[in-house]
């Protein structure tokens, strides 16, 4: 009997049996266990189940890794990017006074925009004011024969002669201003907006800009000037009446073929590098539905420079969105007036101003 039972012992172990094993005694005939022999119950492992050591190791999933968006080159240089930043910091400085013409102190004056020292010069009227602000924008000029009483002074100071106080910065690129990015001329603009800022900040606070009505701001722009000046337009609602005379377009794509031909290639390439989707973003033209100011655009027709056209497509397109804007085309006239054509222009110029800019 015991050679029986190792033998089937032997046999379970070998065969490794999935469960315990309960061996049955040998019965009787009769049915009844024999005395002295006992149930064995033997418990062994599962087959299906393998020690720790044996378990299968699963591969740790991979991810990939995160990849960021590639920065979009132009975004800063969009309208809709220059309306959502802030201006200002700092204040307007007197860096010398120049003198008095009887009806108005001129003095150099500085600020920061953006990093860099902006210089120019401000003609105040004499009085108590406060006076409406009016800042004149030269046009292109090559800026090395470029100085700070350039063709643009006689017009600042007709305004100050009729009772504006006014600012004529010297645009980056121009010295003594510093110089940096200005790529489509947005950098230009961005100086502005920050001179627009002190002025409101300034203005009727004691110091240079005490005698500047903060509520009352007007832009003159000629060419190059004229354009910045569509553009700071288009984005500030600070600006209660602008002037564009002789204008550049508000369509930057027309501005940089012209640019490129003017230059005989040497500007005017990277501008139009630029996708049309990204040109339709930084134009001003695609949102002058957004412009606050009273307008007012003066071109002559003889202008061989910047096409008339040019101001005839920014009027058509501001009547259309039944902006307040006046359109005045002068028959012989230059890209920059003289004699009876230039007088005309001051004219309508100082009324235009004394409309919008009234208390």
């Amino acid at each position: 009997m015991r050679r029986l039972l190792s033998a089937i012992l032997l046999f379970v172990i070998a065969a490794g049996c999935a469960t315990p094993l309960r061996v049955p005694p040998p019965t009787s005939e009769t049915g009844g266990e024999p005395d002295g022999v006992a149930t064995l119950t033997l418990a062994l492992p599962s087959a299906t189940r393998r020690p720790p050591s044996l378990m299968p190791i699963l591969p740790t999933p991979t991810l990939a890794p995160t990849v960021p968006p590639t920065p979009d080159p132009y975004e800063a240089y969009g309208i809709a990017s220059l309306r959502s930043r802030s201006y200002g910091g700092g204040a307007l400085e007197i860096t010398e006074t120049l003198g008095d013409n009887g009806l108005f102190m001129r003095y150099l004056v500085q600020y920061r925009s953006d990093g860099l020292v902006i210089h120019g010069f401000m003609n105040v009227p004499h009085g108590d004011g406060p006076f409406p602000v009016v800042i004149a924008l030269h046009g292109y000029i090559d800026p090395g024969l470029y100085n700070t009483f350039d063709y643009t002074t006689r017009y600042a100071d007709a305004l100050a002669n009729a009772g504006f106080l006014v600012i004529h910065p010297n645009l980056r690129g121009y010295r003594p201003s510093g110089d940096g990015d200005n790529l489509f001329r947005v950098g230009m603009a961005e100086d502005v907006l920050n001179l627009i800022a002190l002025v409101k900040a300034g203005g009727g606070a004691l110091g240079p800009l005490e005698k500047a009505d903060a509520a009352r701001i007007g832009l003159w722009g000629h060419s190059m000037g004229g354009g910045v000046s569509t553009r700071v337009i288009t984005v500030s609602p600070d600006v209660k009446a602008a002037v564009l005379y002789g204008a550049m377009s508000g369509d930057e794509h027309k501005n940089y073929e012209a640019i490129l031909g003017w230059t005989g290639g040497e500007r005017g390439q990277e501008e139009l590098g630029a996708p049309d989707e990204a040109l339709a973003r930084i134009s001003p033209e695609f949102f002058f539905d957004g412009i606050s100011a009273a307008v007012s655009i003066h071109h002559g027709r003889s202008d061989e420079t910047v096409p008339v056209e040019w101001s005839e497509r920014t009027c058509a397109a501001l009547t259309a969105l039944g902006k307040t804007v006046e359109c005045t085309y002068y028959g012989s006239a230059p890209h920059t007036f003289s004699g009876e054509a230039d007088a005309e222009f001051m004219q309508n110029v100082v009324d235009f101003f004394e409309r919008y800019l009234a208390p």
